[in-house]
């Protein structure tokens, strides 16, 4: 018996997810990122732009990386039910799941020409998951057992 196919999520969907993930980002940086950086300021030590930049980008590389990785859901994805797996509908490789984060700060920041890029993909993919070989598909409601 072979699986059911894959159903993907309206473009939407992914947006709110982004909108969500920006505040559980927001979040990681103002703990991660603040809090050691207030301690090291408290101390008389200070870190430069570039060394700034560096840590916000591995800090953020952790998160994102370590959950598309650990079930290919980031708590916002789990809410809004989506799912990132290869193109092949298999879980990401380590290397695929960095070249996809990798590929999404220009896709965002280049005026989110990425994310824009949905409008014009056959299969309405976001820039940085066709270059990355991956996807966004629905993700099955979690099963909550019967209460005893």
């Amino acid at each position: 018996m072979t699986a059911p196919a894959p159903t993907y999520p309206g473009l939407l969907r992914r947006l709110a997810s982004m909108l969500y993930e920006s505040l559980v980002v927001f979040a990681i940086l103002l703990i991660g990122f603040l809090l050691p950086q207030v301690l090291l300021f408290a101390y008389g030590l200070t870190l430069g732009n570039r060394m700034l930049w560096v840590h916000v980008a591995a800090l953020l590389m952790v998160y994102f990386v370590w959950f598309w990785l650990n079930g290919g859901q980031t708590l916002p994805m789990k809410t809004w039910r989506l799912r990132v797996v290869s193109a092949d509908g298999q879980k990401l490789r380590p290397a695929q799941a960095l070249f996809r984060y990798l590929a999404a700060w220009p896709s965002l920041l280049l005026g989110g020409i990425g994310v824009a890029w949905a409008f014009v993909d056959r299969d309405r993919q976001f820039l940085h998951d066709r270059l990355a070989g991956t996807r966004l598909v629905d993700a099955p409601p979690r099963k909550i057992p019967p209460a005893e």
